[in-house]
C-alpha cells in the first residue's frame, strides 16, 4: 500500500518527493550536502569516548572510519524497502550521542571489549519492539514524537555554537567566528529566497563554499592532521573482543527505547515533510521498517566495531532547505559515506570543515530541526491537554539536564532517565499521553 499525500500538504515547497528519481547531478549534489549535515555529528561521539577514555590513535581512526561505514549502511538500509527492513524515507542513520554515557561508564569498567558487548547484547530491544508498533499508535502519537523531535533540535542547537565562538586564527579578531557564520547563513538565505531551483537545491553547498572562501581570504583555512599512516581501513569482525556484566543491561536498554522513541519522531517529521500521512497502516510500516533497520544496524555496528547508531534529525533540516525528499538519492549518500570511512585521508578533508563554517550551517539545520517537531505538535491542534503535556515535557527535559552536577549524584539508572533532555522530555511525554485521559471536547487547540 503506497503512501499519499497529506491533505494539508508538505511544509514549504516540495521539489522532489518521496518516490522521484532526480538527474544524476542533481542526486550528487543533494547527496553531497546531506552527508555534509550529518558527517561530524557520525564521527564525534567517536572523538568524545577516545578522548574521555584515552583511547590509542590507531584505536581512535578505526573507530571513525567504521562510524562512517556503519552510517552509510544504515542509511542505505532505511532508504530502501527490502521487505519489512527499512521504512523508505529519506531517512539516514548515524552515530547516536545518547549511548555516552553507558559506554562511558562501561569503558571505565571494562574497556573497548564491554562497551562493544552491552552494545550487542542490547540491540535486540529494537528489534523486540518493532513488531508491535503499530498496536503502540495511540502511545506513540504525532504529539509524542513532536516533542521528542523539539527536543531533539533544542538539545543540538548549542552544539552549533562553539565552532562560531572558537577563534578562527592566530590574529583573528574575536568576532571572526560570527562573521563566517553569518556569511554562511546569508548565502543560503539569499540562495533560498531569489535563486532558481536548482540554487536552491545546492544553497547548502553554497553556503559552505562561501565559508571557505572567506577562511582562505584572510588565511583561516588549516590543512587536516594525519591520525596515522594508513590510506585504506576495512572493517574487521570483532576487532576488539566482546565482555558482558549484568548491571550494564538496563541502562543500554533504557537508551535503546529512548533511541527508539527518537527515531520514532525524526521518522514522523520526515514523513510529513515528504508530504505523507503520519496515521495508517502505510505510515506504521514505514516505521516499524525504519525501527528494524535501525536495529540491524546496530548489530552490525557491533560486530565491526562501531557504536550504537539511530535515525538522525539533521536530514529533515535538509530536506526543508532543498525540497528534496526522495530516498532514491540513500544509496549515493550511503556510498559517500562508506568511501570516507574506507579512505580515512579523504575523510580527515571532509571532516576539516572550518568550525565557524560548520557552526554557521548547523545553527540553521538545527533550528529547522526544532521547527519540524513544533508543525508535529501543532499538526492536529493543540488542546489544553496536550498543552500540560509539551509543558511539562519540556520543562522536565530541558530543566533537569541543565542541572548537571546534581543528575550526576543521583542513582545511575536515574541519571541515565535525566541525564539527556530527549530520554528525559521524551519519555515525561509518553508517560503523560498515557495517564493523562484524552480530551473530552473536539474544539481542537484553545
Amino acid at each position: 500500500m503506497e503512501d499519499t499525500p497529506s491533505p494539508s500538504g508538505p511544509p514549504g515547497r516540495l521539489i522532489y518527493g518521496p518516490e522521484d528519481r532526480l538527474p544524476l547531478g542533481t542526486a550528487l549534489l543533494v547527496s553531497l550536502q546531506q552527508v555534509a549535515a550529518m558527517v561530524v555529528g557520525v564521527i564525534t561521539p567517536a572523538l568524545i569516548l577516545a578522548q574521555a577514555l584515552h583511547f590509542p590513535a590507531p584505536d581512535t581512526a578505526y573507530l571513525v572510519s567504521m562510524a562512517l561505514i556503519a552510517a552509510g549502511l544504515g542509511t542505505f538500509l532505511q532508504t530502501s524497502r527490502f521487505g519489512p527492513v527499512g521504512s523508505g524515507l529519506l531517512s539516514v542513520a548515524g552515530t547516536s550521542f545518547a549511548f555516552l554515557q553507558p559506554l562511558i561508564d562501561s569503558g571505565s569498567a571494562g574497556g573497548l571489549p564491554l562497551m562493544f558487548g552491552m552494545s550487542l547484547a542490547c540491540a535486540p530491544t529494537l528489534l523486540i519492539f518493532a513488531p508491535f508498533l503499530p498496536r503502540l499508535r495511540r502511545v506513540f502519537t504525532p504529539l509524542v514524537s513532536g516533542i521528542v523531535v523539539l527536543l531533539i533540535g533544542l538539545s543540538i542547537i548549542p552544539e552549533a555554537m562553539p565552532g562560531i565562538a572558537a577563534p578562527v586564527g592566530a590574529n583573528a579578531p574575536v568576532w571572526a567566528g560570527a562573521g563566517i557564520a553569518l556569511v554562511v547563513i546569508a548565502v543560503v538565505l539569499l540562495a533560498q529566497s531569489i535563486g532558481g531551483t536548482r540554487i536552491r537545491l545546492s544553497s547548502i553547498l553554497w553556503g559552505v563554499i562561501a565559508g571557505y572562501v572567506a577562511c582562505a581570504l584572510f588565511g583561516w583555512l588549516r590543512r587536516p592532521e594525519a591520525v596515522d599512516g594508513s590510506w585504506i581501513t576495512l572493517p574487521r569482525i570483532l576487532p576488539h573482543g566482546l565482555a558482558f556484566q549484568w548491571r550494564f543491561v538496563l541502562p543500554f536498554a533504557f537508551i535503546y527505547v529512548a533511541s527508539l522513541l527518537e527515531a520514532l519522531g525524526d521518522m514522523t517529521a520526515t514523513c510529513q515533510l515528504s508530504g505523507l500521512e503520519t496515521e495508517g497502516p502505510a505510515y506504521s510500516a514505514r516505521l516499524r521498517g525504519g525501527v528494524i533497520s535501525d536495529g540491524i544496524t546496530c548489530v552490525v555496528s557491533g560486530i565491526i566495531g562501531s557504536f550504537p547508531s539511530t535515525t538522525y534529525a539533521q536530514n529533515n533540516g535538509v530536506i526543508q532547505i532543498t525540497g528534496v525528499a526522495s530516498r532514491h538519492i540513500g544509496k549515493w549518500m550511503a556510498a559517500i559515506l562508506v568511501l570516507l570511512g574506507v579512505f580515512p585521508a579523504v575523510a580527515r578533508w571532509v571532516t576539516a570543515m572550518p568550525p565557524a563554517v560548520l557552526g554557521g550551517m548547523a545553527i540553521l539545520l538545527f533550528g529547522l530541526v526544532s521547527v519540524s517537531g513544533l508543525r508535529l505538535i501543532v499538526l492536529r491542534g493543540l488542546s489544553h491537554r496536550d498543552g500540560l503535556i509539551v509543558a511539562l515535557s519540556l520543562g522536565i527535559g530541558l530543566g533537569a539536564a541543565s542541572q548537571h552536577a546534581w543528575v550526576l549524584s543521583l542513582q545511575p539508572l536515574v541519571q541515565t532517565f535525566l541525564g539527556s533532555s530527549v530520554s528525559a522530555g521524551g519519555i515525561t511525554a509518553l508517560l503523560l499521553n498515557i495517564i493523562l485521559p484524552p480530551a473530552r471536547d473536539s474544539a481542537g487547540a484553545h
